[in-house]
């Protein structure tokens, strides 16, 4: 990994592509201005992305880790940042610090069963993960990719999902919690499919990133199936801000967020999970 000189200083990147993936979200792809070699990343990782005049945000790399010339993130247009990074056009500059934080166990799991459980935009942050497994999909054992949205309107990366499921190694359930009649897939929480994925408990590994409660029960139903909790893997991302542990914004009790995670086995926060802002 490329060292930084100061981790305040953000570097300057071009936006070389934009567009909406969802009617609230977007994906960007960004290159270096002075055509400077990206910083390799992990998956699960985070960038603090800049709006010159506006501030900057924690946002989830979702590109491939094998992929070197682009950056690639994913975010929800929801506020102030976020939005102006939205409206933002081909070619416009902004600031890139990172990437930070803790990273999803794929080198671990590797000879183990993988079971991938996101809801939302939490398919953003494990987009990389399932890069690099199909990437290297001999490596490991039985892989499910277990997927919940809102509606059938507001499921993400919907045609790399359906090229996973095309594919005869990965096992790739979709459900949305609201449909009309026109939907013929299934509608329901995501965590149903836990009990229909394939896997062997003993030696799975689980990955999953969505909203806290789904990721509460997520993990219960793993557990129930016989996955022991520090082969479970969860993203958290409260309230993450300088990236650097300094602010203290992302205090997680005797975790900060942004230092000690955002990835975290689920035997090390599960205490913590139930409770609100701490």
């Amino acid at each position: 990994m490329i060292e930084r000189t100061d981790p305040w200083i953000p570097e300057s990147y071009h936006i070389i592509k934009i567009w909406r993936e969802i009617p609230d979200t977007f994906t960007m792809e960004l290159k270096p201005t002075d055509g400077r070699e990206i910083p390799r990343f992990a998956s699960g990782q985070f960038n603090m992305l800049y709006v010159f005049g506006v501030g900057e945000i924690p946002v989830s790399i979702s590109g491939d880790p094998g992929e070197h010339g682009v950056l690639t993130h994913t975010t929800r247009a929801v506020g102030a940042v976020s939005r102006a990074l939205c409206d933002l056009k081909e070619g416009a500059v902004i600031g890139v610090r990172g990437p930070y934080g803790s990273h999803w166990p794929v080198a671990a799991a590797m000879g183990k069963d993988v079971i991938i459980a996101a809801g939302g935009l939490g398919l953003a942050p494990l987009r990389s993960a399932v890069r690099e497994i199909v990437a290297a999909r001999e490596r490991f054992g039985k892989v499910s990719v277990l997927y919940g949205a809102r509606t059938v309107e507001d499921i993400l990366f919907r045609r790399e999902l359906e090229g996973w499921r095309a594919r005869f190694d990965l096992d790739v359930y979709v459900t949305v919690d609201h449909a009309d009649a026109a939907w013929r897939g299934s509608v329901g929480v995501v965590t149903r499919f836990v009990s229909r994925a394939a896997f062997n408990p003993e030696r799975a590994v689980a990955m999953v990133c969505g909203p806290e409660v789904m990721m509460r029960y997520t993990a219960r139903e793993l557990e129930k199936s016989g996955v022991v909790d520090d082969a479970i893997y969860l993203s958290m991302e409260r309230n993450m801000k300088c990236a650097v542990g300094l602010c203290g914004h992302c205090q997680f009790e005797q975790f900060f967020v942004c230092k000690d995670g955002p990835i975290f086995a689920y035997h090390r926060v599960k205490s913590l999970l139930a409770k609100g802002e701490i």
